[in-house]
């Protein structure tokens, strides 16, 4: 388990970032082309967010994704759309940093809530957003059609 670097920070993704998320991506199951990544850090602005986590020496090793939205049905809220920390550096307080970053944005964009959705086989990550008392309101079915 990698032990906590105290000069590890959490940024703003740079466009020279896409790469590492994009590898990073792959770690959890999503083949992600890079120029989709690339497209999507040139989108950021005030409704949408990407950090990453950096360990000096090494690099970027996790990202999270941010947005801010407002439906018919939930008024202004947050939703993290993406969370992923090099499976080599999990266990060691990065993805606190970058849970605790979203937090931060939410709340300085007039946002009262943070939601969050995670797929039901991922078990560690759901002890891990209930450790940071994350609740789960309801269960649900996601469901797609090819077009």
């Amino acid at each position: 388990m990698f032990a906590p670097d105290p000069q590890t920070n959490v940024r703003e993704a740079f466009a020279s970032d896409a790469p590492r998320i994009a590898a990073l991506a792959l770690q959890l199951g999503y083949e992600v082309p890079l120029a989709h990544v690339e497209r999507t850090l040139a989108r950021r602005g005030p409704a949408f967010e990407v950090f990453v986590a950096v360990v000096p020496r090494v690099g970027v090793v996790g990202w999270v994704t941010v947005s801010i939205g407002e439906t018919m049905t939930a008024t202004r809220h947050a939703e993290l759309e993406g969370l992923v920390v090099d499976g080599e550096y999990r266990g060691g307080g990065i993805g606190r940093l970058l849970l605790e970053r979203v937090e931060r944005f939410a709340r300085e964009n007039g946002c009262p809530m943070l939601r969050l959705r995670s797929n039901v086989l991922r078990e560690r990550a759901h002890a891990f957003y209930e450790r940071a008392g994350y609740g789960s309101p309801k269960s649900q079915r996601v469901y797609e059609k090819r077009l």
